[in-house]
């Protein structure tokens, strides 16, 4: 089964290659590329922006 897009909209891609995706395994083309996703999240490579936060003082006294 092969995912067709409607019409005036773009196939999905694959995320980590650009493959079209797999309706089984949306947005992504294969485990493959499930499992490198996942990895890159556990790993820390995907971050959201924003300010540094100071670390709480967690001393009791």
């Amino acid at each position: 089964m092969r995912d067709k897009p409607t019409p005036g909209t773009k196939a999905a891609r694959c995320p980590i290659c650009g493959k079209p995706s797999a309706p089984s395994l949306r947005p992504f083309c294969s485990e493959r590329c499930k499992q490198v996703d996942l990895g890159r999240w556990l790993s820390g490579s995907y971050a959201v922006p924003g300010t540094p936060v100071e670390p709480e003082d967690k001393t009791e006294g």
